[in-house]
């Protein structure tokens, strides 16, 4: 199946796993969407990620994260630049999220990042999405 937009289909994916308290879920796997992942995972919204399989049968496999009370962590996830309208950044006028308490994730020449470090770096880039 031809996708048009992967990101955003990853993140339908994500949403639609954490609203049915799904413990982990597998996804075609692709470089950007791993450095998004490990991006997440690394932010505490997920717990883990890991690649399996080799060449074109190769998934991404994902472990939500939850609260104690069974919530997820990630309260929202909304796809900023899209194939239609791209959005860019410096760093100077990245857009924050949720006044700090949520995250931009940014593809930048030096990887996908955070906005906070893509700040710290003083680099630009396309802000792919957010999450909160």
């Amino acid at each position: 199946m031809s996708q048009t937009d992967p990101i955003a289909e990853m993140l339908t994916r994500i949403r639609n796993a954490a609203h049915a308290r799904h413990a982990d879920l597998e996804l075609p796997h692709s470089r950007l969407r791993e450095a998004v992942a490990r991006v997440l995972a690394a932010e505490g919204f997920l717990q883990s990620v890991s690649a399996s399989g080799e060449g074109h049968k190769r998934k991404l496999v994902i472990a939500l994260r939850y609260t104690d009370d069974r919530q997820p962590v990630i309260r929202g996830l909304q796809r900023v630049s899209r194939p239609g309208l791209r959005r860019y950044a410096g760093f100077a006028a990245m857009p924050k999220i949720r006044a700090g308490l949520g995250i931009n994730i940014v593809s930048t020449p030096l990887g996908v990042m955070t906005d906070r470090e893509a700040r710290r770096k003083k680099v630009g880039g396309e802000v792919l999405l957010a999450v909160w």
